[in-house]
């Protein structure tokens, strides 16, 4: 890997935690629907589905999972949902929102460490704000030359911030949990990814192996070991 020159880091689940927020906020979400239902697995499935159905229109990000969790309840309780449980529903958001942001172990050390080597970046989808603030709170931000806010992470999205940032495809390597959104589409377009597996990932970034195209990609257990793989791998830039 000569001619690397960048790296880019997923956010969410990269480099602070995110999916546990969701994970808990589900549990929170059926212990309000038990009040009108039995709850069973059959729950988690239902609300996922209205997520999918909802992603075209809000999003990814707390605010459209605040509003799947709101149709939802409705549709399952057959509109009988009280008004002060929306309320809860809504402030379980608003939680989320607030929560404070989680900044996973080695992240800090590793930036530290890469800055002097790279041009850093974040490519992270989501809700704008939502986004910016959570960067802002990490304190992360002073690493990364630039933040990269997007709808969706496909090859057209990454093709599109290569020409913008005019890198070559050898020029960019991808750090992130998601097969879906931060390996596959690089690696499609002939760029370079590393994938480091987060403990709770979201079933719509989960893909099978039939669906990673019979690509071999590097794999590490954590943040903390990227330094390492990069110097035996790629030799750092002076």
């Amino acid at each position: 890997m000569p001619s690397l020159t960048t790296i880019a880091f997923d956010a969410d689940d990269t480099l602070w935690v995110n999916e546990p927020i969701f994970t808990d906020t589900r549990l929170k979400f059926e212990a309000i629907l038990s009040a009108y239902m039995t709850i069973d697995s059959g729950l988690e499935k239902e609300l996922y589905a209205v997520e999918i159905r909802n992603l075209q229109l809000f999003g990814y990000g707390i605010k459209g999972f605040t509003l799947s969790m709101i149709e939802t309840a409705l549709e399952l309780t057959d509109y009988a949902l009280k008004g002060r449980d929306v309320e809860r529903i809504i402030r379980l958001g608003k939680e989320m929102l607030q929560h404070p942001v989680q900044v996973l172990p080695g992240v800090e050390e590793v930036l530290d460490e890469l800055e002097n080597h790279y041009r850093l970046m974040v490519i992270t989808k989501g809700d704008l704000w939502d986004q910016e603030n959570k960067i802002a709170r990490s304190n992360l931000d002073r690493y990364f030359s630039a933040v990269e806010i997007v709808s969706e992470k496909d090859t057209a999205t990454y093709a599109a911030l290569l020409k913008r940032h005019q890198l070559t495809e050898n020029e960019l390597l991808m750090v992130g949990n998601s097969l879906k959104s931060d390996i596959i589409p690089l690696l499609d377009l002939g760029a370079q990814a590393i994938h480091i597996p987060f403990h709770d990932t979201w079933a719509h970034e989960q893909l099978g192996s039939a669906q990673i195209n019979g690509y071999k990609f590097p794999r590490l257990t954590s943040i903390s070991e990227l330094p390492g793989w990069l110097k035996e791998n790629a030799g750092y830039r002076a």
